[in-house]
């Protein structure tokens, strides 16, 4: 043998060039050099076990179900002490109730446990072996939705309408990122917010106020289906689907974290004020809690286009995270 050759190893993707020497001692392992080539960006890629990502997904949708995040139990808690309606008092003390009994019973939050939504952020130098990444996604949502004996609200198919019986499959937006990070955004999205989000492809020229009367419309035709005191993401530019998504992820920004483009958080703040204006309230039977929260996610636009989505979160927002 005189000219190299080369080896793959599949747990790391590096690759290996065995090259033959010109001389030889006793042992044959000496004949040869090694010279190891690492993955593009010289970093040797993070093998995370399918059993890891199994296992972690199934407790984040259990944990994410039962336990009301601190910055929303709070926000309620601000909303409770601010509102002077009486019904409205009650029913978000009601909230604060419902909150601590479900945190410490280990019971889901809602009865509509929801369809489960994933953004993963995988970085390029980090691999899932076994299965592969969906797959142990899909069998962590399936294994954690059972063991919590959480409702199943997946149907296959929208016109035949059978549920799968396991919650299966998520809703999962993927997002390749620099190194070997690896991060789970999970929402567990109920039926009746969802149900209340909208879309439109409005004019260019309509500029800001376009916005506001869109964000506005919607939640003021929503009314209580969305089970107020909700919050408000919106997505504006990117195109159809991506404008959607953008409403969406922004949902996962804890009460209060504004927009760091200055001209967008005083965009938030006006709609905030405006949507709590509307007299919508707790569950929709008045008062001055309409919403916890608005977010704002704008992107880059073809110039003759300019999407805004509006998706709605309930008062029982819940949102996760693992790292692996």
């Amino acid at each position: 043998m005189d000219r190299p050759f080369f080896l793959f190893d599949k747990s790391d993707r590096s690759i290996y060039i065995i090259s033959p020497l010109d001389s030889c001692v006793t042992s044959p392992a000496a004949c040869f050099a090694v010279a190891r080539l690492k993955p593009p960006g010289g970093h040797a890629m993070r093998t995370i076990s399918f059993n890891t990502l199994v296992n972690a997904i199934s407790e984040l949708v259990v944990r994410t179900c039962v336990i009301l995040p601190d910055d929303v139990l709070n926000a309620v808690g601000c909303a409770l002490g601010a509102e002077r309606h009486p019904v409205a008092r009650s029913i978000l003390g009601q909230i604060v109730e419902n909150a601590t009994i479900a945190r410490e019973d280990s019971m889901p939050l809602c009865q509509d446990t929801g369809l489960a939504v994933m953004f993963v952020d995988m970085g390029e130098d980090v691999r899932v072996d076994g299965a592969g990444l969906e797959a142990g996604i899909t069998e962590g949502v399936r294994s954690g939705y059972r063991e919590g004996g959480l409702r199943m609200s997946v149907v296959r198919d929208p016109l035949r309408r059978e549920n799968t019986g396991d919650n299966t499959p998520a809703i999962i937006h993927y997002r390749i990122i620099p190194g070997d990070a690896f991060r789970v955004l999970f929402c567990p999205k109920g039926g009746g917010c969802e149900n209340a989000s909208r879309l439109a492809m409005l004019s260019p020229g309509e500029g800001r106020d376009g916005v506001v009367r869109f964000v506005i419309d919607t939640v003021r035709s929503a009314g209580g289906r969305p089970c107020p005191p909700i919050i408000a993401g919106v997505g504006i530019g990117g195109d159809f689907e991506r404008c959607a998504i953008a409403a969406k992820r922004s949902l996962f920004r804890k009460i209060g974290a504004r927009n760091p483009d200055p001209f967008y958080a005083e965009l938030e703040r006006d709609l905030f004020t405006s949507l709590n204006a509307l007299g919508i309230g707790p569950m929709g039977l008045g008062g001055g809690a309409t919403a916890l929260d608005v977010f704002v996610e704008a992107e880059p636009c073809h110039i003759a286009s300019f999407p805004v989505a509006v998706n709605i979160q309930c008062h029982s927002a819940r949102h996760g995270e693992i790292n692996l």
